[in-house]
């Protein structure tokens, strides 16, 4: 490939998880991954930090999680305007041809201890960006977190199980999972207490 084709962070993006899933994350290096994209040491810095930025990347979820709660309805309530920024996610990011990237990237951090406390910590940014939107909807701040947090789970969940096995869009598959957890915690609310110990 030549070096001056276009879209570099996709092609080394799909390099380095490539090269993890053959080689595992620690025995693979920039250089590896820059040469198998057909790119430069110095075109991968442009673009990321390290070979774990691969993975993560910037804030690109976070700010599409805020901006379309945000841009939710109104009217909608903080459980209805994090369901608008799935939707969003399922739109924008989590797209049908980026389903086997997704599952691939999974495993590759389920195989790797510090790859799978970077994911948490990106979950607790999402859920932070989901939760200081709502705020500046004027949600106050604890039902805020809540709505965050119960999104944030229905996102996880829809992530596993979109990259998985699901047929249906990312949107969708999260949908499900919020009203899934919504079921549990009624069913929760609605048991005697001597029956919940």
């Amino acid at each position: 490939m030549a070096r001056w084709e276009p879209n570099a962070p996709e092609r080394l993006s799909k390099a380095a998880l490539e090269l993890f899933a053959e080689r595992g994350y620690e025995n693979t290096t920039v250089i590896d991954i820059a040469q198998r994209a057909g790119l430069t040491k110095s075109t991968f810095f442009r673009h990321f930090q390290d070979k774990r930025e691969v993975l993560f990347g910037g804030g690109t979820l976070a700010g599409l999680l805020a901006g379309a709660i945000a841009a939710a309805p109104a009217s909608a309530t903080p459980l209805e305007a994090v369901t608008h920024a799935m939707d969003a996610v399922g739109r924008e990011a989590f797209t049908p041809d980026r389903r086997e990237y997704t599952a691939l990237r999974r495993t590759v951090i389920a195989a790797n201890p510090e790859l799978r406390e970077r994911e948490a910590l990106k979950g607790l940014a999402l859920t932070a960006a989901m939760t200081g939107a709502l705020e500046q909807r004027g949600v106050p701040q604890l039902t805020a977190c809540v709505a965050a947090e119960l999104g944030a789970l229905a996102m996880k969940i829809a992530y596993e199980r979109w990259s998985g096995t699901a047929d249906a869009g990312f949107g969708e598959v999260a949908r499900r999972a919020l009203d899934e957890i919504q079921a549990a915690i009624a069913i929760e609310q609605s048991e005697p207490a001597d029956r919940r110990q």
